[in-house]
């Protein structure tokens, strides 16, 4: 590539990770796009953003954990509970069209946006919930539906995850967004980038460019997210969400 095509997509890469690791995900909104439209076929973008989004997750882990670390039993749980959903949803988006799947993604993506608007003390305060075993599964099922969703589509599916541990596990903001970006970023798109490698394209000489974007990205958008604030999380979660809602079902 040219040098001037590397920069374009730094740029790009930077700005999409930071705005993804300070609201707890959607950088494929920007990023996977623009890979489309520098000529990447679908399956090829996905693949090759997949392998830049873990660098996202590794920023991010960078200055998440200087502030503390994760909950070993919930983060296993994440994992255990993802990652199979994950596989599967690599697997079945190199056959299927995905075109009817990323309008109903779509309108569930806004969707969580309004629910968290109109609740207004969500994510505030931590509230220890649904622990129990009952809460567990049902907890794990919607993880696996999400890391089906993170492996085929990948556009805005981590705040997926970020919203459903504030509302279901009683998470505050930052600290769900932490989760998301360690563990999804890290391991759920490490599997998605493997298994997607296996079965198509990397295009690996615009790989450097965008790991370097989301790297950076990753550890920017974190320092933000810990200084501002719940209440600077909520609403940057509730803006991306509603504008990933519109494109996806705009197309």
């Amino acid at each position: 590539m040219e040098l001037i095509d590397q920069l374009l997509l730094f740029i790009i890469s930077l700005a999409a990770n930071v705005l993804s690791a300070f609201s707890g995900g959607g950088a494929g909104l920007i990023q996977l796009p623009a890979l489309i439209f520098l000529g990447l076929p679908f399956v090829v973008a996905l693949a090759t953003h997949k392998v830049a989004s873990v660098a996202l997750g590794i920023g991010a882990t960078v200055r998440h954990l200087s502030e503390g670390g994760l909950e070993k039993k919930l983060s296993l749980f994440i994992l255990v509970s993802g990652l199979p959903g994950v596989l599967l949803g690599a697997l079945l988006i190199v056959d299927i069209p995905g075109r009817n799947a990323e309008i109903a993604l779509g309108v569930l993506t806004a969707g969580l946006g309004l629910y968290s608007w109109l609740n207004p003390g969500l994510g505030h305060d931590e509230v220890v919930i649904h622990r129990d075993s009952a809460g567990f599964a049902v907890g794990g099922l919607v993880l696996f539906v999400i890391g089906v969703l993170n492996g085929s589509l990948t556009s805005g599916t981590g705040l997926f995850v970020t919203l459903w541990l504030v509302r279901w596990f009683g998470l505050d903001y930052r600290r769900a967004v932490a989760y998301t970006l360690v563990l999804v970023g890290i391991f759920w798109n490490g599997t998605g980038a493997l298994t997607l490698g296996l079965l198509a394209e990397i295009r690996w000489e615009w790989v450097p460019a965008l790991l370097a974007g989301s790297l950076l990205g990753g550890y920017m958008g974190a320092h933000l997210a810990i200084k501002k604030g719940n209440r600077w999380i909520k609403r940057a979660f509730e803006l991306l969400t509603l504008v990933i809602g519109v494109k996806l079902m705009a197309g």
